[in-house]
């Protein structure tokens, strides 16, 4: 007598397009976030070493300097550093000040960063993707490259940071006309104050 083999009852299906449209929510959430989160350096005391500091030298004299992250140009450090000693200078109860000795230092770095997706044919790789290495159709059972797969490959991008430093003299009275390293504090900041970006004008 043959022995009768029940069928296991069917088994719900569990594809894997619940669990790819969650992942591909959570990685556009994400970017979002850094994408909004990501500014420039604002103008403001130094702060993880990212901001304007200064140090007296000796009466009248400063060292003054400000450090922008990778997202804050070249120019927008130099003009805060300006506006920074303008401020220095009223301050100190002074008209103008005197640029001794200027320098812009500029440091850069690759960052690497690994992505276990790739980008490509975002609709497919909600809908339909899955697996590593290549993507799966799971009605049709057959792969198809590009999409969001397996991806054991690393990026980088050069990235760069600038610190601009001022040895400055400070005075009382008016700018002398001949001297194209001194600086009317006033008008600095009278010039200068459109593009200054404070934090509390962060998006």
């Amino acid at each position: 007598m043959k022995a009768r083999h029940k069928k296991s009852a069917a088994q719900p299906k569990s594809g894997p397009k619940r669990s790819i449209f969650g992942f591909a929510l959570s990685l556009i959430a994400g970017a979002t976030l850094l994408a909004t989160c990501a500014t420039p350096t604002p103008y403001q005391p130094a702060v993880k070493n990212t901001g304007y500091s200064e140090q007296m030298i000796e009466d009248g004299r400063y060292q003054v300097s400000f450090a922008g992250n990778s997202l804050t140009k070249r120019d927008t450090v130099e003009n805060y550093l300006l506006y920074r000693a303008a401020e220095l200078t009223l301050q100190a109860g002074n008209d103008y000040f005197v640029v001794v000795e200027r320098d812009v230092d500029e440091k850069t770095y690759y960052r690497s960063t690994y992505s276990g997706y790739s980008a490509g044919n975002l609709f497919y790789s909600i809908h339909y993707a899955h697996g590593f290495g290549r993507g799966y159709y799971p009605y049709y059972g057959y792969p198809y490259y590009g999409g969001l797969g397996y991806d054991s490959g690393y990026s980088s991008r050069p990235v760069t940071k600038y610190t601009a430093t001022a040895d400055i003299m400070t005075y009382a009275g008016e700018k002398p006309g001949d001297n194209p390293r001194a600086y009317d504090a006033r008008d600095v900041i009278q010039n200068l104050n459109s593009v200054i970006l404070r934090p509390d004008q962060l998006g």
